[in-house]
């Protein structure tokens, strides 16, 4: 019998190097079609998205979600694009990533501020530095908002001066220009009645008006309204119930209305391990409209849908919406719609029809 031989180390090694071959082949092999996905991805963030969206006036919900912890919301949020112009209201947290899976019109033409609470001009910065970073813009971004939103963004400003120091040192006054850092406040005063409005923009045939709202102890708290083409949308903002909504949302095609549960909030003051969540959760639902308040403001305004926005508390399964939404069907027999991050409501000019998606 001949003795088994072992091969030369010639051939051991050719043998390593058609492995390593083989293997550094199949490594880089996947990179052509993930980078090729990758950058399909992120032209869909870069194409002008105003030509994507519908004709009419289009709002997105961009966050639906309130200070409470919530993986599938950020905070309160909504954008309105209606033909060449795009407002955002309010600035909760998390807001900013979600305007740009949105796609929105990178410049908008204001933000508006509903009130100074933290959780609706938490990302104010941010949408800021977007506004002035992608645009090479050389304004500042437009707040408009109640009386007070002049020291909102004046801290603001402050708060990112150092930032967009470094910002211009490092990409260049070309591409950075100084005079577009930050933001710029507008006030807009209202009259002492409690259903007190003003018109704050008005032209290409869209009007947005704010009216005041009750959201006490917090004062102002304002909510807008915005018509274009034969269609409305109004916007509360925080509040109770309050006929000023009824009055200012008058015949509306969706009212986009907070929404507190309390009994499910009273679960939580109950079984609150820290006593400091328990009073809060005590306090807060009577700044807050309840579903069924929501409701009845809807009714008496005439609206011809009801979507419900910055949720308390979150509710991660679509089993809890019956429990959150109680008997808001019973006050408002239209549509009711739950509000989820990525939602928009296209409204077709002169029409009364409603086309409801996703943006993300």
């Amino acid at each position: 019998m001949r003795e088994a031989r072992l091969p030369r180390p010639w051939v051991l090694g050719l043998g390593a190097a058609c492995l390593v071959g083989a293997a550094c082949l199949a490594a880089f092999a996947w990179k052509p079609a993930v980078l090729a996905a990758m950058m399909a991805e992120f032209r869909s963030h870069q194409t002008p998205s105003a030509l994507a969206f519908p004709e009419g006036l289009n709002v997105v919900l961009i966050g639906t979600g309130s200070p409470m912890g919530d993986k599938a919301r950020v905070g309160a949020c909504l954008a309105v694009v209606a033909g060449k112009h795009t407002f955002i209201v309010d600035a909760g947290e998390g807001a900013n990533r979600n305007i740009q899976l949105a796609r929105l019109p990178t410049k908008p033409d204001a933000l508006l501020l509903t009130h100074f609470h933290s959780d609706h001009i938490a990302s104010l910065g941010d949408i800021a530095l977007g506004h002035w970073s992608r645009n090479r813009s050389t304004d500042p971004l437009l707040v408009i908002g109640p009386a007070g939103v002049e020291s909102v963004v004046r801290g603001f400003n402050e708060a990112y001066s150092l930032d967009d120091g470094y910002r211009v040192e490092h990409h260049g006054a070309d591409w950075m220009p100084p005079s577009g850092a930050g933001s710029v406040a507008r006030t807009v005063e209202l009259g002492l009645e409690p259903d007190a409005s003003a018109v704050v923009y008005n032209e290409d045939g869209l009007r947005v008006t704010m009216f005041r709202v009750d959201h006490g102890p917090v004062k102002p708290a304002v909510g807008y309204r915005f018509d274009y083409r034969g269609r409305s949308v109004a916007m509360s903002g925080d509040t109770a119930y309050t006929e000023s909504i009824v009055k200012n949302a008058r015949g509306v095609d969706i009212l986009l209305n907070e929404a507190l549960s309390g009994p499910m909030v009273s679960v939580i003051e109950a079984y609150a391990a820290n006593p400091s969540t328990a009073k809060i959760a005590h306090d807060i639902p009577g700044y807050h409209s309840s579903p069924e308040d929501a409701a009845r403001m809807a009714a008496g305004a005439g609206a011809g849908m009801l979507a419900l926005y910055h949720i308390i508390p979150p509710t991660a399964s679509p089993l809890l919406y019956p429990i959150f939404l109680g008997d808001a069907g019973r006050f408002f027999h239209r549509q009711i719609s739950l509000g989820a991050d990525g939602m928009m409501f296209s409204l077709a000019p002169d029409s009364k029809r409603v086309r409801q998606t996703r943006r993300f």
